[in-house]
């Protein structure tokens, strides 16, 4: 079984980001103050209703964070969800109900859409490039290309529109680049990429004292002459950086010749436009930060009911 990077799933870890960043969003909000134009207008007893709907089509992610930021802000509010995460959105259909005090509505209003509307955008961004790769071999991942805080949760949504995690850090699998190689080695001599991902193998598999390292090697080359040199190592996946098709191509010919068990994963230069023809030469992996770091937040409106 070919081994893979970990899913990022709603947990623990996952929670504890969310909390976080709901406790710095507050503070952008309330400083150490309150709310003053809602403290002022509305009644401390009224209660109030609303729904979120989407004023355009997309893909759905972050309804699982929502308990999460009432319960850190302590919001005397219930969340009925009306769809699920990864659900298909279409513009005027509510996803998410909300009911109880008026004036934490107000409050909090802010907060729950900016975090709903932006990882829609990387879910639904997510989704068009999936549907250009449809019907292919390859599979599409992000990178850690993603906003400082907002990994998991970016993460989150890129599973929300179909596509893959990579790492989630630094902690959990070796990706060795060309500037690792240049500083490895007795003296700073430099590893070549061969001796490189030997070294990693040996880690991974426990053949040193680092008995808990990762069990992913994964190692970047740029020509094909490295990538020849790095197969007989056994690299659980090599990263084809900035390629062209036809050198992909021979980078499938060359893997399926040497080492067929090795994945192929192509990076760099991957848009909208491209992504298509790159599958189309028969990697099994496509990585793009685009996925993260050029999502359109997806246009989120909130409609208030009339109270029975």
């Amino acid at each position: 079984m070919k081994r893979d990077y970990a899913k990022v799933v709603p947990d623990a870890a996952m929670e504890d980001d969310c909390r976080q960043l709901v406790r710095l969003a507050v503070r952008e909000d309330l400083e150490r103050s309150i709310d003053w134009t809602t403290a002022c207008l509305i009644a401390n007893d009224q209660r109030g209703a609303c729904q979120v709907v989407p004023r355009q089509t997309g893909i759905c992610a972050g309804l699982v964070t929502v308990d999460w930021i009432l319960d850190e802000t302590e919001a005397d509010l219930k969340a009925e969800p009306l769809a699920r995460d990864g659900d298909t959105l279409h513009a005027g259909q509510p996803i998410l109900r909300l009911e109880g005090s008026a004036r934490d509505l107000l409050t909090c209003e802010r907060l729950i859409l900016n975090v709903l509307c932006k990882l829609c955008g990387v879910a639904s961004l997510t989704g068009r490039y999936v549907q250009e790769i449809a019907g292919t071999s390859a599979a599409l991942y992000d990178t850690r290309k993603t906003t400082p805080g907002w990994r998991r949760l970016e993460k989150y949504a890129v599973g929300c529109g179909g596509g893959r995690n990579h790492r989630t850090g630094l902690f959990d699998g070796f990706l060795i680049k060309d500037n690792h190689l240049a500083l490895a080695g007795e003296a700073a001599k430099g590893l070549s990429p061969r001796a490189a991902t030997e070294l990693a193998r040996q880690w991974a598999e426990g053949r040193t004292e680092m008995t808990a390292a990762p069990e992913i090697v994964e190692i970047e080359v740029d020509c094909l002459e490295q990538l020849a040199e790095v197969l007989p190592a056994g690299p659980d996946i090599v990263l084809l950086d900035n390629f062209t098709l036809e050198q992909l191509r021979s980078a499938v010919q060359l893997r399926d010749q040497q080492a067929p068990t090795v994945e192929l994963e192509a990076s760099g230069n991957v848009t909208i436009d491209t992504i298509r023809e790159i599958a189309a030469t028969g990697v099994e992996r496509i990585s793009s930060g685009a996925l993260t770091h050029q999502a359109v937040w997806v246009d989120l409106g909130l409609d208030w009911q009339q109270q029975p």
